[in-house]
């Protein structure tokens, strides 16, 4: 196997213009690189990179833990966090904890003893972040996605959540609409729990008072919130309009709604909150509030970065993004309306907050 001394003959230079070169820590002039990089290529040499990592205390990698990464919103997420990482030299190992506390807790073992620099964590479900905040107490940084809020002190990037749902259901209420449901999913989830509030205000400042049997809880998985959809369709208060928490309680509703023959928008309105990719092609269209969900992840990804060189000297920081919310046809816009401000909120710059403790 090729050594470094090897290359360093073969290219005519030190051992240390080597180093430089392939560990980028000083510049090189670009012919001595490029000899360099054709010595490389000639001797097959391939970086230690366990012995590299263990000389700089560092292994060039990052550990990131979602519920699932083929959800929409979360893959968008994994990908901002990627890019951030590979433009940063950074390895991103990635983990799914399925929404199972215990999957988390091992998936952040795993990670936490392949010495990763650093750990990015969206909680599942019910989850203490126990181990998280384990591993953050023993040096690793730990940056908190999506899922922000509980006990949680430490760095956390995610967006706001009650503010578009709050917006989604004052305008199903200025078409008039009284009876909105809302398929919210697991409550346990922080992000659900904000959807919720956001539609529990609405409905207050309106003079309604949220009616629990027009609420969908449960797992949030289309299979049973479509079974919840079709008893709560086939009751004597079928409502005007259904809010959805999210992609897969949507994909229930319209399931039950599909079945029992109700047409969007004509029987039934419908808004969700995240949708799906390209949801002005859907018929009837859509309309969703839009996460900038790879700004999320390359977000949270840039601040843990700043954390592990050491860069950023803030307590907890906490980085909210604006959705924009895109009204369409389903919730009962007509097809010709033009998109004015009201209708398409942009979205402005990421707040900053302190956690509250």
């Amino acid at each position: 196997m090729a050594t470094i001394v090897d290359v360093a003959e073969h290219a005519g230079v030190s051992i240390s213009t080597v180093s430089h070169v392939v560990n980028g820590t000083r510049p090189v002039a670009e012919k001595t690189r490029e000899r360099v990089l054709k010595a490389i290529e000639r001797t097959g040499y391939r970086q230690d990179t366990l012995a590299r990592s263990l000389r700089r205390s560092r292994t060039d990698s990052v550990g990131l833990v979602v519920s699932d990464a083929g959800q929409p919103t979360f893959a968008e997420m994994v990908r901002g966090v990627e890019h951030e990482a590979a433009r940063a030299g950074y390895t991103l190992l990635l983990a799914h904890s399925g929404e199972d506390p215990a999957q988390e807790t091992r998936a952040v073992q795993a990670l936490a003893a392949r010495r990763v620099d650093g750990l990015i964590v969206a909680p599942a479900a019910g989850s203490t972040g126990t181990e998280t905040e384990a591993v953050r107490r023993s040096g690793t940084p730990v940056v908190i996605l999506d899922r922000l809020g509980g006990s949680w002190s430490g760095d956390q990037v995610g967006v706001d959540n009650t503010t578009p749902m709050r917006e989604l259901v004052e305008h199903l209420l200025g078409h008039g609409y009284r009876s909105i449901a809302l398929a919210a999913g697991d409550l346990a989830v922080s992000t659900v729990a904000e959807r919720y509030r956001g539609y529990a205000q609405a409905l207050r400042t309106a003079g309604i008072e949220p009616d629990p049997e027009l609420v969908l809880t449960g797992s949030g998985l289309a299979a049973e919130t479509r079974v919840l959809a079709l008893r709560l369709f086939g009751g004597e208060r079928r409502p005007e309009a259904v809010a959805c928490a999210g992609t897969e309680t949507a994909v229930g509703v319209m399931s039950a709604a599909a079945e029992i023959g109700l047409h969007i928008p004509r029987d039934l309105k419908l808004a969700v909150f995240d949708g799906f990719p390209q949801a002005g092609l859907f018929e009837p269209r859509i309309t969703t509030v839009v996460q900038p969900a790879f700004d999320v992840g390359a977000t949270a990804m840039a601040l843990l970065l700043r954390r592990v060189n050491g860069e950023s000297r803030a307590e907890g920081e906490v980085i909210r993004l604006d959705p924009r919310v895109v009204y369409r046809t389903s919730c009962g816009c007509g097809a010709a309306q033009p998109l004015d401000r009201r209708r398409e909120r942009p979205m402005p710059s990421a707040r900053h907050q302190r956690p509250t403790s």
